[in-house]
């Protein structure tokens, strides 16, 4: 594919998943050409990929953050996901669109989506077994142990980073394994 092309070469274990993502629409590139796959996810980019998974369903609400505007490319996805309980703001009126999504929020964000489908998602598992549990952040436990249990988030070199700054191909891969675990 010539959006993921050589610059994929340094993580190929992703480029199935980039491209997976980006033939079902939801993940676009950052131009035509380019996808910039170890680029952090920001939580527009984030609610947008939700929101394009949903289908872009009409969103007839005013967005309840000040930071973001109707008309911004995000704005429909933003509000969807806040009227949908799918994502909630930094505080009760910023979203803060442009700040980059842990990999506890690309996975809560993504937990709360499937639960809005009708998906199960409470889980059993005992996360304590990876090192940086603890860090996990409270509203994030239950979402964190489910994409665990389903294969959807994989540790990074043995520990869950929940903290960590998600980048776009390592959201590819989350997609595609939720996917493969619950359809779309």
């Amino acid at each position: 594919s010539g959006l993921v092309g050589s610059e994929m070469c340094i993580r190929d274990r992703y480029r199935d998943s980039v491209e997976f993502a980006h033939a079902c629409g939801w993940i676009r590139g950052i131009t035509d050409t380019t996808f910039a796959p170890n680029r952090e996810l920001t939580r527009a980019q984030l609610v947008t990929i939700l929101y394009r998974m949903a289908g872009e369903p009409e969103v007839t609400a005013a967005s309840p953050f000040t930071d973001v505007a109707a008309s911004a490319w995000y704005g429909d996805a933003v509000t969807w996901a806040a009227e949908n309980g799918i994502a909630e703001g930094m505080s009760a009126t910023a979203f803060a669109p442009n700040q980059t999504a842990t990999r506890e929020q690309m996975v809560t964000f993504l937990a709360r989506y499937a639960a809005s489908t009708g998906k199960k998602i409470a889980s059993q598992v005992d996360l304590s077994s990876f090192p940086d549990s603890e860090l996990i952040s409270e509203y994030a436990k239950e979402s964190m142990a489910w994409a665990v249990e389903n294969g959807i988030l994989n540790g990074m070199d043995g520990k869950l980073a929940p903290k960590a700054t998600a980048t776009r191909a390592q959201s590819a891969a989350v997609l595609q394994r939720y996917c493969a675990s619950f359809g779309s």
